[in-house]
């Protein structure tokens, strides 16, 4: 078991949220979904909380209510392996009310926010010398998804 989960609290939408997230990534599933009781502060039967992981780390998704909401000082960062990894997640995640934000940060659908970031991009950011690194930083400073490429040629 891990000692930290990452716990997200949604209106009434963490059914749906956990159902697309485990859908991109490999080694990812819905573990567990419990529903309010009569007693609860939602009505009974609906989805109170979804267990699930994304390769292979655990999450809880719970449906709170309007009050709960999220900010972009919490993301969820990605390593991706290439180019086409993030192309997939960033039209996945933006699709259907998404929005991309600046340098590889985007809002999904329900207001979560994540870094799609290619898993090298310390390296490609430090460049061989300071002024490739000052290229690279003014090139990622005008993208919204990265650009693998594009950063490798500044």
């Amino acid at each position: 078991m891990q000692k930290i989960t990452t716990f997200l609290t949604y209106n009434d939408q963490a059914e749906d949220a956990a159902r697309l997230y485990t859908s991109l990534f490999p080694d990812s599933a819905i573990t567990r979904v419990t529903r309010y009781p009569a007693a609860g502060p939602m009505p009974a039967g609906q989805v109170m909380t979804v267990e699930f992981s994304l390769a292979g780390q655990q999450y809880v998704a719970l449906n709170g209510g309007p009050h709960f909401t999220f900010t972009e000082g919490m993301s969820l960062s990605v390593a991706c392996e290439n180019q086409a990894e993030i192309d997939r997640l960033w039209a996945a995640l933006t699709a259907d009310g998404g929005r991309p934000d600046q340098c590889g940060w985007l809002q999904d659908r329900f207001g979560v926010s994540w870094q799609i970031m290619p898993a090298n991009m310390g390296a490609l950011m430090r460049g061989d010398t300071p002024e490739q690194a000052e290229r690279r930083m003014q090139a990622m400073l005008r993208m919204h998804k990265i650009d693998i490429a594009a950063l490798e040629q500044a």
